[in-house]
């Protein structure tokens, strides 16, 4: 049976119309802060306007306080931003780790080709968005766990493209939302935010199956860090004890 030229003709309006609305709802941007900085700022009038919605319909904001995790062996990274009725943590998106190098267990040694494990921070001068790899912030590796345990190497990023030795790779897209969001809580009231890196999601089935791994003892320490936020919603504050980290809230 064929189809008229009138039938087609009346179906272009449909076809029109037929767009998810969300996309091309209206948002109003937040009067925040942000870098001034070219790239960084290009980056975010990109991706504000798809992340202030989210965020409304989440009752989150830009601009507020983040966290980040991330787990090497399910290759994710979690953002977390603060949710100002709860005064808790809100997973807000978790992103895929494009590339990473290395094995499970800490980073030792310069130019060993390692990803950190361990509990981190990036504050204003961590911010990189002159990076090679599009966007980018230092973790702050060797912390003072890794120099006390004679760790060393340097530069430890989160960055953009696909390409990683001893960082984390999050393609430019990604790097984009990440920045953007590690920007604006860094200038709008937030003096570091934590990044916690873990070698995998600590279930007490998954660290079973660690037992005699060399790093067992190590990974222990990890995860009563992991098991304060999984806890209470909210990244402890870390210092290190008799050569462990200690936590609090």
């Amino acid at each position: 049976m064929k189809t008229s030229w009138l039938s087609l003709l009346a179906l272009i309006p449909c076809l029109a119309n037929c767009q998810d609305p969300e996309e091309h709802r209206e948002v109003k941007l937040s009067n925040i802060r942000l870098s001034s900085h070219p790239r960084a700022a290009a980056a975010a009038g990109r991706v504000r306007p798809s992340l202030e919605r989210e965020l409304t319909d989440k009752g989150l904001h830009l601009g507020d306080p983040i966290f980040i995790r991330a787990f090497k062996e399910e290759k994710t990274l979690e953002l977390f931003v603060r949710n100002r009725t709860t005064a808790k943590y809100d997973l807000f998106r978790t992103y895929r780790i494009a590339a990473q190098s290395g094995t499970l267990g800490p980073k030792l040694a310069e130019g060993d080709g390692q990803v950190p494990e361990g509990f981190y921070y990036a504050a204003a001068k961590s911010m990189n968005p002159n990076s090679t790899y599009h966007l980018s912030f230092n973790i702050g590796y060797p912390n003072a766990y890794d120099t006390h345990h004679k760790r060393t190497g340097s530069h430890i990023m989160i960055h953009g493209n696909q390409v990683s030795v001893g960082c984390l790779a999050m393609t430019d897209e990604k790097i984009e939302e990440i920045y953007t969001f590690a920007d604006a809580a860094l200038n709008n009231g937030q003096e570091f935010f934590r990044v916690h890196f873990f070698p995998f999601r600590m279930t007490g089935e998954r660290m079973t199956a660690a037992a005699g791994d060399p790093n067992e003892a190590f990974w222990k320490n990890l995860k009563e860090g992991h098991d304060h936020f999984e806890n209470n919603a909210f990244p402890p504050d870390v210092s290190i004890a008799g050569g462990n980290y200690a936590f609090k809230l």
